[in-house]
């Protein structure tokens, strides 16, 4: 009875926010006010199939002196998040195909193998002594000793389920990282671009593996699709709502530390990057109750997943920098993003504003579309190299340096 109570509340919490958008519109012109319901602005798709290589202008690319970016694997519609197994292979989710793929080394040349089919919305993957956890729509699941059978993965185990029992709309698909206590972390975002979320939306989450317990690590957290890890701190990408302007709100850069006294709480949906009021939700509440976010990136931009440099290949002032995917703005009439972007962080866990390292994928600002790929998560090889995701194309692309 209990529950389905709850689940009442939930439901008209959710409905009257979401009565905003007009009957039949999508769910990103949720939020609109009379005057934008005129915009033309809208998201961009990938290309499904994806695209050959040879079609794109990989040597536009830009990247510091020194370093070079290269096409490392094609072939892997929508390219979204990125693992690495003990043998080398890597593993590309699919968020809309609904297939994991697996990169791996076939006689001294790449071959892609589609290992996981008919999944629901599979975003978030982890690999670990072993095991590729993949987090679905409203389940997150494990398939053990994968790497050697990528023929046949078999069944999975499921690790937690119930995580989106209403199946709203907005912002249901989940990235996944690996917390240094063994348990998985990932997001669930809010139904809607600016809504009232229930108690599990708008946040950050964890999970035992073996226990299937959950436990609340964050929440005001909008929609994050990128996090990592430094020691005992979680570092996360979050974006802030639309239809607020060009310039406002920022996307953030967010820091938790692990085994915190209480639940920090970032302020969705009544305060914005830190310091801005939500016009709807945010009249009656003040910004200096909910915790700062460690850096802004800019409005609208769309940041996605994020690493800490750990390798060995590139110059020691980038060890220890924390590189961000930026899928790049749609809600905005100049665009800005579609690259990979540089923040260093200091020992006490201050975050520099970020700096582009890797551009060009952007080629008129304010084209229909204005670019030619979007980079979604990156992964870090054990020569030091760095991989990064093309969704719109499904590419992977290798930086590496030398002297």
């Amino acid at each position: 009875m209990k529950k389905t109570i709850a689940v009442a509340i939930a439901a008209l919490f959710a409905g009257s926010a979401l009565a905003q958008q007009a009957a039949g519109d999508p769910p990103w012109k949720q939020g609109m006010n009379p005057e934008q319901q005129k915009s033309t602005l809208h998201p961009f798709a990938p290309h499904m199939t994806g695209r050959d290589a040879k079609e794109l202008p990989v040597s536009s690319l830009k990247v510091p002196a020194g370093f070079k970016v290269e096409v490392w694997a094609d072939g892997i519609p929508e390219a979204r998040s990125l693992a690495l197994g003990d043998n080398g292979t890597v593993f590309v989710s699919n968020r809309n195909a609904k297939s994991i793929y697996a990169v791996v080394d076939k006689g001294g040349k790449r071959e892609v193998k589609e290992i996981l089919k008919g999944l629901d919305a599979p975003n978030g993957i982890v690999f670990s002594k072993g095991t590729l956890f993949v987090a679905e729509r409203g389940r997150i699941t494990r398939y053990d000793g994968i790497e050697g059978k990528l023929d046949s993965p078999g069944e999975p185990k499921v690790v937690v389920d119930g995580l989106d029992p209403d199946r709203q709309p907005g912002h249901f698909w989940k990235y996944l990282a690996l917390g240094p206590d063994g348990k998985l972390y990932f997001n669930i975002g809010a139904p809607g671009n600016i809504v009232m979320p229930n108690y599990m939306q708008a946040s950050v989450m964890r999970v035992d593996p073996d226990k299937g317990v959950l436990e609340t690590v964050a929440l005001g957290v909008r929609n994050s699709v990128g996090m990592t890890f430094r020691g005992k701190e979680l570092w996360f990408t979050n974006h802030a709502r639309d239809w607020l302007g060009d310039d406002s709100p920022n996307d953030t850069l967010h820091r938790v530390a692990l085994g915190a006294k209480s639940v920090p709480n970032f302020g969705y949906p009544f305060c914005h990057q830190g310091d801005i009021q939500d016009p709807q939700f945010g009249k009656s509440r003040s910004c200096a109750e909910f915790s700062k976010p460690a850096q802004k990136l800019g409005a609208h931009i769309a940041p996605l997943g994020l690493r800490f440099y750990t390798g060995k290949m590139f110059p020691a002032e980038y060890q220890g920098n924390i590189f961000i995917a930026m899928h790049g703005s749609w809600n905005r009439t100049v665009k800005q993003g579609y690259n990979i972007m540089r923040v260093k962080v200091d020992q006490q866990g201050h975050a520099s504003a970020p700096e582009p390292f890797v551009t060009g994928f952007l080629q008129d600002e304010k084209a229909d579309p204005p670019m030619w790929g979007r980079p979604v998560d990156l992964l870090v090889l054990k020569d030091g190299s760095m991989l990064f995701s093309d969704d719109y194309n499904g590419i992977l692309y290798r930086v590496s340096y030398s002297k």
